[in-house]
């Protein structure tokens, strides 16, 4: 079942580069939260998150995200002046929820990547904080296109990765604290496909 979820995963995401490369972003790009909530599901049964630990974890990345995001699209005081689009789903105060579940989804993904490769919780912390910040300056090459949040000044600032990264490695450092470990082979699969995804739709677009 695993191996099959992970083909299907597969599956969507060049489908949808395929539609979007032909041009039917328009069809495509609108059904992203369905895909994040598919990424979700994959997570949290093959992860697994399956104690309260990780359950709580869980949540707290999720709060810190969505709080983060607040912070940032109300003040500009975190990651630069900018708002989301429709294309990430439904929103609290210009928010989307799916939002803090992407912070959790890369932050138990990205963790235990690092944990597969280094011991040492300082180390974990920066390799891992390192993989999201690196995901989300892809990201932030395809976001206007995709409609998926837009930067007042056109682009992310150099602050932008900064304060991604500072957040990232105190999550990394609440993981550590909670002994998480999962599933190195479905978390490998469910970080290289965003980034995958992201990437080319990137190419797609600067060759457009």
């Amino acid at each position: 079942m695993k191996n099959a979820l992970i083909i299907f995963l597969w599956v969507v995401h060049i489908s949808a580069l395929i539609g979007i490369a032909l041009g039917y972003e328009d069809f495509f790009l609108p059904k992203s939260p369905w895909t994040m909530l598919l990424l979700w599901i994959s997570l949290m049964v093959y992860y697994p998150v399956n104690n309260f630990k990780y359950v709580l974890l869980f949540f707290v990345c999720m709060t810190v995200g969505i709080s983060a995001e607040w912070v940032g699209v109300h003040t500009g005081l975190l990651f630069g002046d900018y708002s989301y689009g429709s294309n990430f789903g439904p929103k609290l105060d210009g928010i989307p929820y799916l939002i803090g579940v992407n912070w959790a989804i890369l932050t138990f993904c990205s963790h235990a990547i690092a944990r597969q490769y280094f011991q040492n919780k300082w180390v974990i912390a920066a390799i891992g904080a390192g993989l999201m910040v690196f995901l989300d300056l892809f990201l932030e090459q395809i976001c206007d296109f995709a409609n998926y949040w837009t930067f007042n000044g056109g682009t992310a600032g150099w602050f932008n990765y900064v304060c991604w990264y500072l957040i990232a490695y105190g999550l990394h450092l609440a993981a550590h604290f909670t002994k998480l470990t999962g599933d190195v082979k479905i978390s490998s699969h469910l970080y290289i496909v965003q980034l995958a995804f992201a990437a080319i739709l990137w190419i797609i677009i600067s060759t457009t």
